[in-house]
């Protein structure tokens, strides 16, 4: 076939493709229908195909380069990233999120470890009639000076250092709940991070809650409000790093590597709220724990912290049954 005879019998198809590309880039928000779905990847196909045989079709390089330029649309059209769309975000957001973590084994395992060894960590430390020297033998006396001096003066501050400190605490937070995700991979280091954590963390503030304590009411006044989102951030952390350790164990008849690939994506969810709980627990330890707000302003804030952890991960999980996928 001559390369005219081509040009004649195929650049109607190019410039129709050509429109269709155009069409779709200035109309974003519409869907195409079905036909033109249809007749958009034909196009497509039957350009690639022309591109490949441009050689051996001899034909001009003027025409060669129209023929790149226009699979390069094309290309470009098809694979385009996909449009934020608030009810597809909010179905994953409010129903596929939290059903996947209260679902899941592995944050249910660590919630029951982390609160169990804290409770009973804090219980043992502010009940010194039944084991006397059981803070000194976990935190050791340096630290327990430590915690009084620091807040025996109360807990103002220069407010101009508010964003360097809730930028330090989302660091420093991020690093801890890290520690125990990636140690989880090991499950038995992380399961020893995970335990010791919540007895240090228990510890301290069974001792802090002491009535004789130094310090004890600017202690209580700074944790409670950021208390919720920080301590339950380092459960998700834990549980998924316990989920990816488990998926090299028990893989279910797969690789490991494929195990490993299927855990990462049911993880994600995990990942995610436990992100944002570590963000939203630095900014409030950053600007309101430390602030002159009156207690019960902080309080407010753990309360309200709390009741919105249990209606999203136990409430909005159960809801969520029949919408569930990943």
């Amino acid at each position: 076939m001559k390369a005219a005879d081509l040009l004649e019998t195929r650049s109607q198809n190019w410039q129709q493709l050509d429109r269709i590309c155009v069409q779709m880039s200035r109309s974003w928000r519409q869907r195409l229908l079905a036909e033109e779905v249809s007749q958009f990847a034909s196009l497509y196909r039957a350009a690639c195909a022309d591109l490949a045989l441009a050689d051996a079709y001899q034909l001009p390089p003027e025409t060669v380069q129209y023929l790149h330029q226009l699979v390069g649309r094309a290309h470009n059209q098809l694979h385009q990233s996909k449009h934020f769309e608030t009810s597809t975000w909010g179905n994953k957001l409010f129903c596929v999120a939290p059903r996947a973590i209260f679902q899941d084994r592995s944050v249910r395992i660590c919630f029951c470890l982390f609160w169990t060894v804290f409770l009973s960590s804090m219980f043992f430390a502010v009940s010194p009639h039944i084991w006397p020297t059981y803070c000194e033998d976990l935190l050791g006396d340096e630290t327990i000076q430590n915690m009084e001096a620091m807040y025996a003066n109360g807990l103002g501050r220069n407010p101009d250092a508010d964003l360097f400190m809730a930028a330090f605490y989302i660091f420093n937070n991020t690093g801890i709940g890290l520690k125990c995700f990636v140690l989880m991979l090991l499950i038995v280091p992380g399961m020893y991070v995970t335990v010791y954590n919540a007895a240090v963390l228990g510890a301290v503030f069974g001792y802090m809650s002491r009535p004789d304590t130094i310090g004890r009411d600017h202690f209580l006044e700074f944790v409670t409000a950021h208390g919720p989102f920080e301590l339950t951030a380092i459960v998700l952390a834990a549980g998924a790093g316990l989920r990816l350790g488990i998926s090299w164990v028990d893989t279910g008849g797969m690789t490991r590597l494929e195990s490993l690939e299927r855990a990462g994506r049911e993880t994600l969810p995990i990942v995610g709220a436990m992100m944002v709980l570590f963000f939203l627990a630095a900014l409030i330890e950053g600007f309101l724990s430390p602030s002159a707000a009156p207690y019960a302003v902080k309080a407010g804030v753990a309360i309200l912290s709390t009741l919105l952890l249990i209606v999203y991960f136990f409430v909005l999980g159960n809801l969520g049954k029949r919408r569930f996928e990943i």
